[in-house]
């Protein structure tokens, strides 16, 4: 077996030849957004700490303010909690981005006849998520829009006897024309249709 080369096109990494073997990277939480949030919560945060620490301690542990002369309740007490509370969510962050949750890949094998969608989780039993099962079972390709407060654009598989499967990351929504390619380039590679257009 053979996995075919693949070309970077954002979110999917898709086989763009006459292979027998379609694979698809998915971005998981090692996205830029996520960096910069997890390095923006982290640096407000040890402000927020370091700020109510002076107040309560009466030194000055950040150079280009005078937190010390802040009295500690309740000005100083409330940057504590807050700084507390903000380290705790980057620390939440940083792992998230570190296990690359979300993260994972489609596979379609015509050789072997399997499907495989593979997914990082948190740690644990859930760590590795894999769902394989035959192409036959698979019936058609879902594009789900919706639009609103909420936007949710998604490609889905219908398969026999299961739920249907997403195959795009959670997150930020893919373009339309983006989603309309991707779902009738799978459909074609398959030879099922393609539904919700």
């Amino acid at each position: 077996m053979t996995l075919s080369s693949t070309k970077n096109t954002g979110d999917f990494a898709q086989d763009n030849s006459a292979s027998q073997v379609l694979h698809q990277k998915i971005l998981g939480s090692r996205r830029f957004s996520n960096y910069w949030w997890a390095t923006v919560v982290s640096l407000g945060a040890t402000g927020f700490l370091l700020a109510g620490l002076s107040s309560y301690f009466k030194i000055n542990l950040l150079p280009f303010a005078t937190p010390n002369e802040i009295t500690f309740v309740p000005q100083g007490l409330a940057m504590t909690f807050y700084g507390a509370a903000g380290l705790l969510l980057a620390l939440y962050l940083w792992v998230v981005v570190i296990l690359d949750v979300g993260g994972g890949y489609n596979e379609f094998n015509k050789e072997t006849g399997k499907v495989r969608i593979f997914r990082w989780g948190f740690w644990g039993k859930n760590r590795r998520i894999e769902i394989d099962f035959p192409t036959q079972d698979v019936q058609a390709v879902r594009v789900e829009v919706k639009e609103g407060l909420n936007p949710r654009r998604a490609l889905y598989l219908r398969v026999k006897g299961r739920r249907n499967v997403p195959l795009t990351r959670v997150g930020q929504p893919l373009s339309l024309q983006k989603l309309e390619t991707d779902g009738a380039q799978l459909a074609r590679f398959l030879g099922v249709p393609l539904e919700g257009l």
